[in-house]
């Protein structure tokens, strides 16, 4: 029995039917079939297929023979008549660049960027005598400067592609060629050729396993390459390999054609046949050795390679990620659209005034020829160009790298923060991306994962109810009447619960030393399975036709006849043995919402068990239900006949068992039920309602039913008990009878007195489908096949009901009204909790949210069940928990506890927030004074696109003079500090309002660089206007105007930078006098006499800067200069925070009072709400995500042969990982 059984069961129509799918979908044509095809399908088990010929489209190998893929119909058209095959080669290539190719398809990538172009544009302007207006090399050294720093990056990334891929293809492998294995390239496999691998060895392509050493081919793998995991999988060659190919010559004639799926990205499916001596096998999951992963105990294991090097999964999933922006890059991109905007205009402006000035003035003016008979309106279009060129600096070129520069040392803050460091598992945070950053300060809406994420994921077995009796803590009967109970083997059921409990189950077991060490697909079957072990029933070992228990003072062997594996459709799992004495009966473990469905109309003690569970969902215990039959003979064999007839089924086969799994798990009887613990992580109350008050709005989107999540709301915090609770219901009403009848509802609500107003929302996974919130989303989405199938299950639901559903939408406009419905309704609310929901629709309710309300959103999960939601959310966070690392390898940030999302939004995305707007708003104010002086100087030179600076100020003004002060208030500033933040949540709410950097703050940087630029110009155009030096002579020349305009220009933006930094540290003092003298020092340097020799077409500026600067009253020009245009940002600073001080004005005003409080408030942490009692809420058992280890067990021979189990070995079993337990 090998089936991944994913297809929506009987009884769970009603529930979410998506698939468990933490990767995209990549289906293959073979999965997509015909409408046609599956309605004549639909009622009908597939019999046994007879195997056809490969065509073109199939993917099959022969084993030990390459030239069977070189074949004509296994070829594929590359380049117009040129063909190859369309098995790939085992050689990877991940790098970008090779020597002819990173110059030219370097310089194409970063000139895709419109920057970039847009100065290569200029450069090229500039070579044209008739209009250039500036040097070449002042647009070409800033360019090549930002190009050469993206190249190197880029280089020193791609030599690192290039070594990791040589030092990979070049690995070593056994390969057998000619009837022996030899040693060989990574490089050199083929498809279809066999191959060797030891212990520690990592596998060099997708693999078929056939034999290992280890009994019954087993194969541990270890899989931390794949989805970073480092607990060990089980991996078994079928019965028929294990058996025929353990030796070398044995392996040499194998020619067994196998044909399977298409090369695709899915890493928890594959479907395929061996067909070998004219008999077919199954193959699935559990037969493949994927690359990426490693051996480990296993002496030797020998495979068959099925798809190599870009074909492999690994290397399918290694494909693009969703590239994510800010809003702040989304908003820039804009602005410099707009700058573009008003840099055309001003130059068309100025070219009108040249061509009117040159028709008026200059043709008039004998001294102006210049002997060119140009027409006015000519010479104005060359002006315009002229000015394109001038004013070129209004779009910065140095912006983009600046920015990336300060995202590159925010991330490294968050990785360096002690703070959010976990020493328990030794896990720092990590940023694992750097273009995101300030995003953190601007969330609206989180939306969390509960298992895991906010709980610990660490299950602890608490309670029981057995024949309606509860045993457990406080009120209920104590564990040691139990005990009791079953050492006296009174009470026959008491031992079949916990003999269920030892025997249903897909946990592996391994024998380390003494120790028996147990591997669990999920935390909670190991805490049944440990606690089984503590009443006296110990499981032992288990091979693929037995399983073996300690039932208290022997040892029992069953006969394990079929394994029904739990996934999140069927939500419960079941196993079928043949007992010592010849009786066959079945187990079953699951939710109650699924197991009561099955239940034989006389089962005993429905209602007692009901009531315990009500109790055990009102103390957030998560549940499960027990059960059996007795199964005669002639019914199982049966039964056992279909069943093999649809696990070897080559379509539909997953569909067919899972109607073969609901045939024979009916009427079933019930035992009683199990409670488990899921603590929560420490910190999670505190963190939620920090958040709250930083107006965040958290959703909870959770698997678990209803009540069982509605009573984790309650205990983190997130319900209170002044919350007015609005259910499913209530929802369904409003949005199926119109927008119209949900405005009523809403103005009912609002006009609830007191504290009503703040409710919160639990919202079942049933209401998304009569009210289409989400299952209707996923019509939109669904490729082919899975549209096909959820027609053909509307059509079955359909067929057997006799009502029609109203409530279903009759069109799209519908559909997408009553979308916009929900989220105003739900958006309205402190609080909302999704029950019921799988992974697909996880992503979708994200997905609704951002679309409807365009808000930023961040998803945090710990598990594989949550990829698609932390991919789809603006900001993905991971948790590194039990569940391994797959949601950590997607995710954005990651860290080791939910607490630490607090600080990581609270601190550092407020902080990155504040910083990057400031940074912004400086770079364009700083941009604008500069340019503009251009601009006024026109109206005095004739519009003739004659510059006011000198070249090489123009050329080094953003690269040297004022690019450190600003880089550095990006990277460090800080208006409180970290514990402030955390105390005054509000602080947070200019990031969500985007009330810090826009569209009027940037027209506010434009006019206060207009007006600094009015001042950098025409004062020292009136000093210059009549003077006379102190030696007689009139300094009133171009040059000293320039020299005395641009050292204005420096100082004023400098002082500027510093009037803007709140956190004052030496680095930031020394930034802004260094730029100040660098200024200095390189302007007398370009201005010598030394240099104009060397270069006298160059450096036109010889002895400027000394003549000016010796005149004081140029310095007193500097100094008014300067003065006037700082004196009013003071006043306005000043009076802004004296009328209408910000939140952070006045937490900074009062800090040394709010940091005593801070110490008192520590020693008074309320304790979190928790509600007890109250509402009967019945809670249901979740499974993991994960499925479990059935089809790995029961497909192939199992696991090592049974070791002889001492006694005494009881005392020394342990569970991996530990939970804590009775």
């Amino acid at each position: 029995m090998s089936a991944r059984a994913r297809a929506a069961s009987q009884g769970s129509l009603e529930e979410p039917d998506d698939e468990v799918v933490p990767y995209s979908d990549d289906e293959t044509d073979d999965e997509l079939q015909s409408e046609d095809d599956l309605d004549r399908s639909e009622d009908q088990l597939p019999e046994p297929e007879t195997i056809p010929a490969p065509a073109a489209g199939d993917w099959s190998i022969r084993a030990n023979d390459r030239e069977y893929c070189n074949q004509p119909q296994f070829k594929k058209k590359v380049f117009l008549c040129i063909k190859k095959s369309k098995y790939s080669g085992n050689a990877i290539k991940t790098y970008k660049y090779n020597v002819f190719t990173f110059l030219p398809l370097n310089l194409y990538e970063q000139f895709k960027r419109v920057a970039n172009l847009y100065f290569l544009c200029l450069l090229i302007l500039q070579i044209i005598p008739q209009i250039s207006t500036l040097p070449w090399y002042t647009t070409l050294v800033p360019l090549v400067l930002v190009l050469g720093i993206t190249a190197i990056k880029d280089l020193v990334d791609d030599l690192a592609r290039h070594r990791m891929d040589k030092e990979i293809n070049n690995r070593r492998c056994d390969v057998l060629l000619n009837g022996r294995f030899e040693k060989t390239r990574w490089m050199n496999l083929q498809v279809g050729d066999v191959v060797r691998l030891k212990k520690n060895d990592f596998i060099p392509a997708d693999i078929l396993l056939l034999s290992s050493s280890n009994p019954n081919s087993l194969c541990y793998v270890e899989t931390a390459e794949l989805d970073g995991e480092t607990n060990l999988k089980f991996k078994m060659g079928l019965k028929v390999t294990d058996e025929r190919l353990q030796e070398e010559n044995q392996l040499a004639r194998f020619n067994a054609l196998i044909m399977c799926e298409e090369p695709n990205n899915r890493l928890d499916k594959f479907v395929g046949t061996m067909i070998w001596d004219a008999q077919s096998y199954p193959l699935d999951l559990d037969n493949m050795l994927l690359r990426g992963c490693k051996i480990r105990n296993t002496d030797e294991c020998h495979g068959l390679v099925i798809f190599a090097g870009n074909d492999t999964k690994i290397m399918r999933n290694g494909g693009k990620t969703r590239f994510k922006r800010t809003l702040i890059d989304k908003l820039m991109n804009y602005m410099v659209y707009t700058i573009f905007v008003l840099l055309v205009l001003l130059c068309a402006g100025l070219a009108i005034g040249h061509t009117y000035w040159y028709e008026s003035i200059g043709s008039k003016a004998w001294y102006l020829y210049d002997g060119l008979n140009y027409s006015s309106s000519y010479r104005g279009f060359l002006s315009f160009w002229g000015y394109i060129i001038i004013l070129n600096t209004m779009v910065p070129i140095s912006l983009y790298v600046s920015v990336e520069v300060i995202r590159l040392g925010q991330s490294k803050f968050i990785n360096w923060d002690l703070q959010m460091y976990y020493a328990d598992k030794d896990t720092p945070a990590k940023a694992r991306t750097t273009t995101l950053n300030e995003q953190l300060g601007q969330i609206e809406y989180i939306f969390s994962d509960k298992t895991g994420t906010l709980t610990q994921n660490i299950m602890a077995f608490k309670k029981c109810t057995i024949r309606g009796r509860t045993y457990g803590e406080r009120s209920h009967q104590p564990y040691h009447f139990l005990v009791s109970c079953i050492r006296s083997k009174k009470d026959p059921q008491v031992l079949e619960f916990f003999k269920l409990l030892s025997l249903c189950h897909t946990v592996m077991v391994e024998q380390k030393g003494d120790e028996l060490v147990y591997q669990a697909a999920s935390p909670d079957e190991g805490a049944l399975v440990t606690a089984a072990r503590n009443f006296g029933f110990v499981f032992l070992s288990r091979t693929q036709d037995t399983i073996t228990i300690m039932e208290l003072d022997h040892e029992e062997t069953y006969e394990v006849l079929a394994l029904l594996d739990f996934n999140s459709d069927r939500k419960r799992m079941s196993i079928i043995l043949r007992f010592p004495d010849g009786r066959i009966r079945l187990y079953c473990k699951g939710a109650d919402t699924v197991i009561y469905q099955r239940l034989d109309a006389n089962s005993k003690n429905k209602e007692t068990t009901q009531e315990a569970l009500d109790i055990f969902a009102n103390e957030t215990l998560r549940t499960l239900c027990l059960c059996y039959k007795d199964i005669s003979q002639a019914e199982y064999d049966a039964w056992s006949q279909k069943h093999q007839a649809a696990s070897v089924s080559m379509g539909n086969r997953e569909e067919a068992l899972d109607v073969l799994y609901e045939e024979i798990e009916k009427n079933l009887l019930l035992i009683g039920a199990t409670a488990i613990e899921d603590k929560l992580q420490d910190g999670v109350p505190e963190t939620i309602a920090k958040l709250a008050k930083a107006d965040i709005k958290i959703w909870v989107l959770t698997g678990d039913k209803k009540e069982t999540a509605e009573n984790i709301g309650f205990s983190c915090q997130l319900l209170t008990d002044d919350m007015k609770i609005h259910y499913g219901e209530d929802v369904k009403y409003v949005s199926a009878d119109g927008r119209l009848q949900d405005t009523k509802n809403r103005a009912e609500i609002w006009n609830c007195p007191g504290k009503n107003r703040t409710r919160g929302y639990p919202i079942s996974g049933f209401i998304y489908q009569t009210l289409l919130l989400t299952n209707e989303i996923l019509y939109e989405k669904k490729k082919k096949r899975r549209r096909l199938r959820l027609k053909k299950l509307r059509k079955r639901h359909t067929n057997s009901s006799s009502a029609t559903d109203s409530s279903q939408p009759v069109d799209d406009w519908e559909k997408e009204k009553r979308q916009e419905d929900f989220v105003d309704m739900a958006c309205e609310c402190s609080a909302v909790i999704c029950c019921r929901v799988t992974p697909k629709q996880k992503a979708n309710v994200v997905s609704l949210v951002k679309r409807c309300k365009k808000a930023v959103t961040l998803s945090i999960g710990d598990g594989a069940n949550d990829v698609n939601m932390i991919k789809t959310a603006d900001i993905g966070v991971g948790i590194s928990g039990q569940e391994g690392m797959q949601a950590v390898m997607s995710s954005d940030y990651a860290f080791a506890q939910f607490r630490y999302l607090e600080r990581l939004l609270l601190v550092h995305g407020r902080w990155s927030y504040i910083r990057m707007c400031k940074f912004l708003r400086y770079f364009f104010y700083k941009n604008f004074a500069f340019t503009l002086v251009h601009f006024w100087f026109s109206f005095f030179n004739g519009f003739s696109s004659q510059t006011a600076y000198e070249d090489w100020f123009i050329t080094l003004y953003n690269v040297c003079y004022s690019s450190l002060p600003v880089l550095l208030v990006g990277l460090l500033d800080q208006d409180v500090n970290d514990k402030l933040s955390l105390r005054f949540p509000k602080l947070y709410l200019p990031g969500q309002q985007g009330s810090l950097f826009n569209y009027k703050n940037f027209f506010i940087s434009l006019f206060h660089g207009i007006f600094t630029s009015l001042m950098i110009f025409f004062i020292p155009y009136g000093a210059f206007l009549q003077t006379m030096g102190q030696d007689g002579e009139a300094p009133s020349d171009y040059q000293s105007f320039a020299v005395v305009a641009a050292s204005s220009l420096i100082i004023t933006v400098n002082l500027q930078i510093s009037l803007n930094t709140s956190y004052w540290t030496f680095v930031n003092f020394f930034a802004v006098l260094g730029s100040i003298a660098i200024y200095f020092g390189v302007m007398f340097d370009i201005h010598s006499a030394g240099i104009h020799v060397i270069f006298p077409t160059t450096f036109t500026f010889t002895g400027a800067a000394s003549n000016a600067l010796r005149q004081p009253y140029l310095w007193l020009t500097i100094i008014l200069t300067v003065g006037i245009c700082l004196l009013p940002v003071i006043c306005i600073q000043f009076l802004y925070q004296t009328i209408c001080p910000s939140v952070g004005d006045k937490v900074q005003r009062n800090r040394k009072k709010y940091e005593l409080e801070d110490e008192e408030e520590e020693k008074k942490k309320r304790k979190p709400t928790f509600q007890r009692g109250g509402r009967s809420r019945r809670s249901a058992y979740a499974f993991s995500h994960s499925r479990g280890y059935a089809d790995l067990i029961a497909s192939g021979r199992s696991i090592r042969q049974r070791p002889r189990v001492r006694p005494e070995l009881r005392e020394s079993i342990r569970e991996v990982p530990q939970a804590e337990n009775i």
